[in-house]
C-alpha cells in the first residue's frame, strides 16, 4: 500500500506523471493529509521524514516546499540573511541555485509530462509558511546569489510584517519580474523607467509599486512613486440557472463548494479553511473564524439542501475540503469547460469561483437594499468595496414601479396571505405594511 513519506498516511491517490530524462513516466501522489505531492523513491523517503521532524527553526520552514535532484551538507545559498533546513542525505555534489527553482503553492499548475530529473524529489502544500517555491529561480534565468539572498531576506521580512502568503509570493514574483526586464532595485529611477515601459494594466503597476515600495521599507530608503491608480472592473454576474446547472453537472465534493459558495459568499480560500468543527449541521450553521484579508468573522445559515450535500461528504480529516487547492481548481475548470461544451453555454466559462461571491452580493442587496447588510455578509471592513454592487444590482435589474404587483396589509391573516404568496416586505406606514412581488 501507497503511504505518503512525509506524514506516513495512507489516504493518497493517484496526481499524474512525470517523465525522466531516460524517457520512464513515474506515477505521482498526492497527500490528502498533508497536501504534498511526492514520487515514490525508497531510497529517499526515511531521510525525507527525518529531514521534516528535525525542521523546527521558522526560517527553515522556507525550504519546506521545494523540487531538488540532490542533496548535499552545504547550503544551499551561503551569502543568504536566512538559513535553510538542515540537509538529511550526504552528497558529492554541492547543491547550488540551479538544484531549487519554483514550485508554487497556492495556485501551482500541472507540470505533466515536463522532463524532470531522474530520482527527483517532489515537496508540496497547499498552505503554508512562507516557502522557497515562492524565492527560488528556475535554472538558467541568471539571477545571482546577492539577489536571491536579497529576495529571501525580503519575503521573512514581509513575513514578519503579518503580510499573507500569497501577498508574499506576489511581491516577491513583481520583484523578479522588474529585475527580469532590466530594473536595478538600487535605483528607483530604473524601477520607475520599466514601469512607464512596461505595456502593463494599472492593477500590475499599482502591485508593482507596492511590491518595490516594501522593497525599500526594508533597505530603509524611500522613493516618489509613480501616480498609477487600478479601475476596479464590473464583475461578471450569471443568471442563477447558469450556477444551478455548473453546481449539478460537477461531481459529489465540487458541487458541494461551488453550492457552499453560492449561499454563503465566502472566498475560496475561506471555504477550504473550514473545518468540521465549524460546521453545526443540526441548527445548519457555519461559523467562519478564519477570514482572508483581514475580514471580519462571519456566520451563516445554510439550506437543508447543503446540509445533505454535506452530510455525503466522508469525515476522515479535520477540513471540509483537504484536498489541495491547485487539485480543486484544475478539476472545477475541467467540469466547467464540459459543461459548457455539453449545455451550449459559453457564458459557463466565464464562472470562476470568485463569481459566486459577486452573485451572493448583488442579490442580497437586490432582496433587501440593506448595504451595510451586504458589507456584513462579505467580511468587508471598508464599505467602499461593498458599494460597487449598487451599480451592479441598478444595471442588472433596471427596476421600476411597473415590474412589481404592490399590496397593502394591515391586519395579521392579509400579512400571512402575501407572505404565502411570494410577497415580499417593503416598509411600514400609518399603520399600513406594503409588499411587492415581481411580475
Amino acid at each position: 500500500m501507497t503511504t505518503c513519506p512525509f506524514c506516513g498516511s495512507s489516504l493518497v491517490f493517484k496526481a499524474g506523471f512525470r517523465t525522466t530524462r531516460t524517457g520512464e513516466r513515474v506515477q505521482r501522489f498526492l497527500c490528502r493529509v498533508c497536501l504534498r505531492r511526492f514520487s515514490l523513491n525508497s531510497q529517499i523517503k526515511s531521510d525525507i521524514a527525518l529531514k521534516n521532524a528535525e525542521m523546527s527553526d521558522p526560517a527553515e520552514n522556507l525550504a519546506e516546499c521545494f523540487r531538488v535532484n540532490s542533496f548535499t551538507s552545504k547550503p544551499a545559498f551561503e551569502d543568504s540573511p536566512l538559513p535553510f533546513s538542515k540537509d538529511v542525505a550526504p552528497h558529492n555534489t554541492p547543491m547550488t541555485g540551479e538544484h531549487l527553482y519554483t514550485f508554487a503553492s497556492h495556485d501551482n499548475s500541472s507540470r505533466e509530462g515536463e522532463e524532470l530529473p531522474a530520482g527527483e524529489v517532489e515537496m508540496s502544500s497547499s498552505e503554508g509558511a512562507v516557502t522557497s517555491s515562492i524565492l527560488l529561480q528556475k535554472p538558467g534565468t541568471g539571477q545571482d546569489k546577492e539577489l536571491e539572498g536579497k529576495l529571501i531576506g525580503f519575503a521573512w521580512w514581509l513575513k514578519k510584517q503579518g503580510k499573507a502568503d500569497a501577498t508574499i509570493k506576489n511581491y516577491v514574483a513583481m520583484l523578479r519580474l522588474l529585475v527580469k526586464n532590466n530594473a536595478n532595485l538600487e535605483d528607483p529611477e530604473s524601477v520607475k523607467d520599466v514601469l512607464a515601459k512596461a505595456n502593463k494594466s494599472d492593477g500590475w503597476k499599482v502591485l508593482a509599486v507596492k511590491a518595490y515600495s516594501s522593497f525599500l521599507s526594508l533597505m530603509g530608503k524611500t522613493w516618489i512613486p509613480p501616480k498609477v491608480k487600478a479601475t476596479r472592473p464590473l464583475p461578471f454576474i450569471p443568471m442563477e440557472k447558469e450556477l444551478d446547472d455548473l453546481i449539478a453537472g460537477c461531481g459529489p465534493r465540487t458541487s458541494t463548494l461551488l453550492q457552499l459558495l453560492k449561499e454563503t459568499g465566502m472566498r475560496i480560500g475561506e471555504a477550504l479553511r473550514l473545518a468540521w468543527k465549524d460546521i453545526d449541521l443540526e441548527r445548519r450553521v457555519i461559523i467562519l473564524n478564519e477570514p482572508e484579508k483581514n475580514s471580519n468573522p462571519r456566520i451563516f445559515r445554510i439550506s437543508p439542501k447543503l446540509v445533505g450535500m454535506l452530510n455525503t461528504l466522508p469525515k476522515t480529516n479535520e477540513r471540509i475540503f483537504p484536498t489541495a487547492y491547485n487539485v480543486i481548481k484544475a478539476n472545477f475548470e475541467a467540469q466547467r469547460k464540459r459543461l459548457a461544451r455539453k449545455l451550449n453555454n459559453p457564458r459557463l466559462q466565464n464562472i470562476t469561483f470568485h463569481t459566486f461571491r459577486h452573485w451572493k452580493a448583488t442579490m442580497e442587496y437586490h432582496k433587501t437594499k440593506d448595504i451595510l447588510h451586504v458589507k456584513e455578509l462579505l467580511g468587508h471592513k471598508d464599505i467602499e468595496n461593498t458599494m460597487l454592487y449598487i451599480q451592479v444590482e441598478k444595471a442588472l435589474f433596471n427596476e421600476d414601479s411597473s415590474e412589481f404587483t404592490v399590496k397593502v396589509a394591515k391586519t395579521p391573516e392579509e400579512i400571512q396571505s402575501l407572505l404565502e404568496a411570494g410577497f415580499e416586505y417593503v416598509c411600514e406606514k400609518d399603520d399600513l405594511m406594503f409588499f411587492r412581488k415581481r411580475k
